[in-house]
């Protein structure tokens, strides 16, 4: 049977190609686009007349792709004979236990639990982490109870749980908050004061981490909060050369949610039919009513160029197969959009799409154990226009390449926050990351009557009571 439907394959194969190459031969480059409500034109006719209508290259794609699906068909090997190599070797495997302890701090619950209570929708947006990491935290075998002992200190703030009606967080209320809790440690415990935070991490997930701000122009005017210059800031946001990045922070994956995510598999031998999928918005009317500001314009530029393309399957339309069309597809566009960030990079990776990511200067979550050039294909925000041509002319060896790494389950595991925690997840990579930090520089402790941070820098509501 399997000969058999393996022989059938192979004549739709040859059919196919003929169909092409009478297509190239016949194609005119005046024939008008096929629309969707052409009579009795049946769905692949219309297929093929877009087609017809695109750019030879698109033939190119589709042999390319049917060559792809015949090979792992007809012959398995073709897959098993692809070295792929690991760049990241074992670093995603690394076990932080017995490699540093940390002392958590026992904050009064209006930091943190009491904020959660009012609002439960913080535990599924994207800013999640902050609220995941300290329930690990709290249970994980690297805490210590004794300060003493504690290579690093935690100060669990929920600084993006003040939401907007849509869901959104208010970054408004967090630089208080956070300055009030400082505040509070370096005058419970000597621990701050010792190394003026420079031996404490805070998770700060805000659009524009502890700039905490959404827009750019605000985020950049504001620069990182003053109390926080010294300490590790583990974050969302990265982007080289910016104020609101500083040495030595750790960038993290925005949270999604894993379950969810788990809910919505299909199997993974479902054919990837989508060449390229993209759904969110191209425009930010409410926002950036003139256009050209959100996302730089490179969004608007993937819907101005593409949005008539037959192989960019490309909306704003959000259908509850979401999750599943990403398992469909071959590429799946990671564009900027406020930030440089966002949940897709996270569900093109545990769905095996391979991330055009599409920001200048972006710094990816663990990108000293993630392989994001091997599994990623990424393009500069000035050749969006070329979008196509891109990702055409990439071999498909090398598409195979990428997929078989993205397949890989602790390139996957490493993106997400699960409860339970599990080895290697992205709990396990933060805790890596600040353990190749240790030991800590001589400069980490201050000489006594030494200080280095204002108190009172920073914007005058900034320093308001929280």
């Amino acid at each position: 049977m399997r000969s058999w439907s393996r022989g059938i394959f192979v004549l739709l194969y040859l059919a196919l190609l003929l169909k092409i190459e009478g297509l190239k031969f016949h194609r005119s480059e005046h024939t008008e686009r096929i629309s969707d409500s052409a009579g009795s034109c049946s769905e692949m006719d219309v297929f093929w007349g877009n087609l017809g209508n695109v750019g030879g290259y698109k033939y190119l794609v589709l042999e390319a792709l049917l060559k792809i699906h015949l090979a792992s068909l007809m012959n398995p090997k073709f897959y098993r004979d692809i070295v792929v190599v690991n760049p990241a070797g074992d670093v995603l495997e690394d076990n932080p236990v017995g490699r540093l302890k940390v002392f958590v701090y026992e904050l009064p619950s209006k930091y943190n639990k009491k904020i959660l209570q009012k609002d439960q929708r913080c535990l599924n947006h994207m800013f999640a982490a902050e609220i995941f990491m300290h329930r690990f935290l709290l249970s994980s075998a690297v805490r210590t109870f004794n300060p003493e002992e504690a290579d690093w200190f935690y100060t669990p703030v929920y600084s993006t749980c003040d939401l907007t009606p849509n869901g959104l967080p208010l970054p408004f209320k967090s630089p208080r908050m956070m300055r009030s809790a400082i505040q509070l440690i370096s005058s419970n415990w000597p621990y701050w004061n010792r190394t003026e935070g420079a031996d404490h991490f805070f998770i700060v997930p805000h659009d524009f981490g502890a700039c905490f701000h959404y827009q750019e122009e605000k985020a950049i005017e504001r620069g990182i909060l003053p109390l926080l210059q010294r300490a590790t800031l583990v974050q969302t946001f990265g982007q080289r050369n910016h104020v609101c990045l500083k040495d030595g922070s750790i960038t993290i994956p925005p949270y999604a949610p894993p379950q969810k995510m788990q809910s919505h598999l299909i199997p993974p031998d479902t054919p990837r039919s989508i060449f390229v999928y993209f759904r969110g918005l191209f425009y930010d009317v409410g926002n950036d009513p003139e256009g050209g500001y959100y996302a730089r314009g490179a969004r608007a530029a993937v819907w101005e160029n593409f949005k008539n393309n037959p192989l960019f399957d490309i909306s704003t339309e959000h259908p509850t197969t979401y999750y599943e069309n990403m398992q469909r597809a071959i590429f799946c566009l990671c564009p900027l959009g406020w930030a440089p960030w966002s949940p897709r990079l996270v569900e093109a990776v545990i769905f095996g799409c391979i991330p055009v990511i599409i920001a200048d200067d972006i710094v990816l979550p663990f990108a000293d154990a993630i392989p994001w050039e091997d599994i990623g294909v990424f393009v500069a925000e000035k050749d969006v226009p070329n979008l196509d041509t891109i990702l055409t002319s990439i071999r498909p060896e090398e598409i195979l390449r990428k997929q078989r790494l993205l397949a890989n389950p602790s390139m996957k595991q490493a993106m997400l926050f699960p409860t339970p925690a599990q080895s290697g997840d992205a709990f396990h990579q933060i805790l890596n990351g600040l353990a190749r930090k240790l030991p800590h520089d001589k400069s980490t402790y201050l000489k006594p009557g030494e200080k280095s941070l204002n108190w009172t820098a920073g914007p005058v509501g900034d320093l308001k009571p929280w």
